[in-house]
């Protein structure tokens, strides 16, 4: 039986977490569909459109995403700092930007006076706001429940688009991030469906490459922060460019099957992560087969376990595969 998520989900061990919805029966209903001849590529846009939308309504920041054809993966990273500073108004706000709110909260967020008697109900309704709009969950369920809304009206058809739960999963450290970001941005590089980071379209990799060619990064990810941008109050603590250089020569070498052959001036980020070239190509090509539980180094996944009161010999070995030859 699936674990209820509070149980997947420890903010005070790591904000990092990468997550994967497929759509039922694992059809292709967000590509070319071979069963019934039918295109649904629009759909994958509707996706990545509602997903950069939420990234500016919750205090939920992504990192990486793809669109496949049948399912979709992103990486998120919850920011607790800035939901605990948001004002109560600016909860509101947030929150009436994907639902009406109620009476009192429409009041409130045009400057109304609240009655005395509805201030305790108003504190309540924040707080509740304040919790979902750091909640992966309702994250996940404002992203998926539309788009199932809408090609169901596409479809003329009723029940169930996604599978009943999305999958989510803890990245403990930062080779587990970049490991899982690399593997989720090289999804369609992995599938033979491009050839290219710029042309993997629906992905934050080509978002990210078309941002750097105008010496910017793009406004609605989390950004890098190395080497450019030390300014910055969050981010990914790596040189944006080392990045590309990386994930763009491991795309190279999944696509021409070259195993363990990238080139010296692309291994920085591994040389400080003490990964090997062909540990880093087992990672970025396999990590969904290898990792089905928290991702990390053995002092990390221990935590992590303790805190949940999981067993941590499910995940025993989650830990070698970043150890360097």
């Amino acid at each position: 039986m699936p674990r209820p998520r509070r149980t997947q989900i420890s903010i005070e061990d790591t904000p990092w977490y990468h997550c994967c919805s497929r759509v039922t029966r694992r059809a292709m209903l967000l590509g070319d569909d071979k069963f019934t001849g039918k295109n649904y590529d629009h759909r994958r846009d509707w996706v990545e459109s509602q997903l950069l939308k939420l990234a500016g309504v919750f205090a939920i920041d992504v990192a990486a995403y793809a669109v496949m054809s049948n399912h979709l993966h992103v990486v998120l990273y919850i920011d607790i700092e800035t939901v605990n500073r948001w004002s109560d108004r600016t909860v509101v706000e947030q929150w009436h930007k994907l639902f009406s709110g109620t009476e009192i909260t429409q009041k409130f967020a045009k400057g109304e006076v609240i009655e005395e008697y509805q201030v305790a109900k108003l504190k309540h309704l924040v707080a509740i706001y304040r919790s979902r709009l750091c909640d992966i969950s309702w994250f996940m369920r404002c992203l998926n429940e539309p788009i199932a809304r809408k090609a169901n009206i596409e479809d003329n058809c009723t029940g169930h688009f996604w599978e009943g739960r999305f999958k989510s999963q803890a990245l403990l450290d930062e080779a587990a991030v970049l490991a899982c970001m690399a593997y989720v941005e090289l999804n369609p590089i992995r599938a033979k469906m491009v050839d290219t980071l710029e042309n993997s379209d629906h992905t934050s990799i080509q978002l990210r490459v078309s941002a750097a060619l105008k010496g910017e990064q793009p406004t609605k990810l989390l950004p890098f922060i190395g080497d450019e941008l030390l300014n910055q109050p969050k981010g990914i603590n790596f040189a944006l460019k080392d990045y590309l250089e990386l994930v763009d020569e491991t795309g190279r070498v999944i696509r021409d099957d070259k195993r363990g052959s990238i080139a010296g001036n692309c291994t920085k980020i591994l040389t400080r992560l003490n990964i090997s070239s062909d540990n880093w190509i087992k990672l970025t090509s396999e990590f969904g087969e290898l990792f089905h539980g928290p991702v990390g180094e053995t002092q990390s996944l221990t935590r992590y376990c303790e805190h949940l009161q999981k067993r941590r010999r499910h995940f025993s070995k989650s830990c070698l595969h970043f150890q360097a030859d």
